[in-house]
């Protein structure tokens, strides 16, 4: 069965209680995390700003400035015009931006600030009264909350980035790979991959550093780390761009950009969780490099077919509720399918449209009758339905805790944000390895549950 929240039978709501995503500036500052030197703006109210600071470190762990214009009631009527100049001007001379990355708020984009007009009436302030380092790289992007999720905003930066920086440059055989919303583990995880295939390529963008790096004895007033500006005026001269994610617009993605405007051919893949869709992007990346994949990362997908069939007897004939990213989500109902788990909800807070035929992609011939589908949702809508009070596991986010725990039903927990757990940053969810855990991760909670709900208490399983 598939259907969107709203097309259920009961009283329609007019407001949502506890959504399944998060608001779509939170995305773009992400995004603006992984270019080398950039520091993430909003403009809008302080409230912003300190909300997402203090939501992102607590996944993280790692300190996250964002600046904020700091808008006001004065600003709300009169326009925020001066305030953002004055912003940009802090940012750029206390902190040394290379870049500034602005996404507009709700209060800002309500009362219809025009960022094209306000950001030259900026590079007409400072050829007037010049900054005291080099002038920074400005893009901005809106980002509305009541309109979109927090992956519009992050994949809205990541094409406003691209479009910004590509510019005409000689083939130098390299890739641009646009990840998506992933953990700073996992992009580690495809640096290894590249670097094993002899490929120079370019995450598009790359936090990994910046958001899960090393104690340091002194700290400068950026991280380091990023992908770099050079590299992203590059990105023309790239072979091939691979883009994860099945559900992003064209209007909203990099890879899209790229192909329309430079020539770069685009190979759109699934997010690789699981066998299936980890041998897809295996396969591209021996067809762009020219080589087999090498043996020790063919023995880890040994490794991972052998896991399978030693948990095949715990994980037979369970059901699971998945919720979360689209993207992240259809590739958790892939690897679910391969291992034997039938999944029977899958609840998205997005809204593009192409989550049922995702869904259907990866469980066609695998399951007699499709998960049922609810896009846009939250978690009231979950809780409702018959699924979410049957299911043996919950697979997703730490804001689906307490739905799980009224439910007496154990939640795997992956993606973002993880806020009730420890080390959400170094969750690997792709490639073959990232599979492997997490296949060890959902048996494991099953055999967890089942000990704790034993009356004798099992110490062999």
């Amino acid at each position: 069965m598939v259907t969107t929240a709203e097309s259920k039978t009961r009283q329609p709501w007019v407001s949502t209680a506890n959504p399944c995503h998060q608001c779509r500036p939170l995305g773009a500052t992400v995004a603006f995390q992984g270019i080398e030197g950039c520091v993430p703006f909003l403009h809008g109210s302080q409230g912003c700003a300190t909300y997402m600071r203090r939501y992102l470190i607590s996944h993280f762990r790692e300190p996250v400035d964002i600046a904020s214009s700091s808008v006001s009631e004065k600003e709300a009527v009169w326009g925020g015009g001066p305030a953002l100049r004055q912003g940009l001007r802090n940012v750029t001379e206390k902190y040394g931006a290379k870049v500034v990355g602005v996404a507009t708020t709700c209060l800002t984009e309500t009362t219809g600030e025009d960022m094209g007009t306000l950001l030259h009436e900026w590079r007409k302030d400072i050829a007037a009264n010049p900054l005291k380092v080099d002038d920074p790289d400005v893009i901005a992007v809106p980002c509305p909350s009541y309109d979109g999720t927090h992956m519009d905003g992050f994949h809205g930066a990541v094409r406003a980035l691209t479009e910004h920086f590509s510019e005409a440059c000689a083939p130098h055989g390299g890739i641009a790979l646009f990840p998506g919303f992933v953990s700073p583990a996992d992009l580690r995880h495809l640096r290894e991959i590249q670097t094993a295939f002899g490929l120079h390529g370019t995450l598009v963008p790359d936090y990994a550093d910046r958001l899960d790096g090393p104690a340091l004895a002194e700290a400068g007033p950026l991280p380091e780390g990023g992908t770099t500006t050079e590299a992203m005026r590059a990105l023309p001269g790239c072979k091939a761009s691979i883009e994860f994610g099945r559900t992003i617009p064209d209007h909203l993605s990099g890879a899209a950009f790229l192909e329309s405007e430079w020539k770069v051919p685009r190979r759109t893949l699934g997010t690789p969780i699981g066998i299936r869709e980890s041998d897809a992007f295996f396969a591209a990346m021996e067809e762009l490099s020219g080589r087999e994949t090498p043996a020790d990362w063919q023995q880890e997908r040994g490794r991972l077919i052998d896991a399978c069939v030693d948990a095949h007897k715990y994980l037979s004939g369970r059901t699971a509720v998945v919720f979360g990213d689209e993207d992240l989500a259809i590739g958790l109902v892939a690897f679910l399918t391969e291992i034997g788990i039938k999944t029977t909800l899958v609840v998205s807070g997005g809204k593009s449209g192409k989550l049922k035929a995702g869904i259907e992609r990866v469980t066609r011939n695998f399951l007699e009758e499709m998960p049922r589908i609810l896009a846009d949702a939250d978690f009231r809508d979950m809780e409702e339905c018959a699924e979410s009070q049957m299911a043996d596991l919950f697979i997703g986010h730490s804001k689906g805790y307490k739905l799980a725990r009224r439910r007496d039903v154990p939640l795997v927990r992956v993606g973002f944000p993880l806020h009730d757990r420890f080390g959400g940053q170094r969750q690997l969810h792709v490639g073959w390895r990232g599979a492997l855990g997490l296949l060890d991760n959902i048996v494991n909670t099953i055999l967890e549950k089942r000990q704790d709900d034993s009356p004798v208490g099992y110490s062999y399983l």
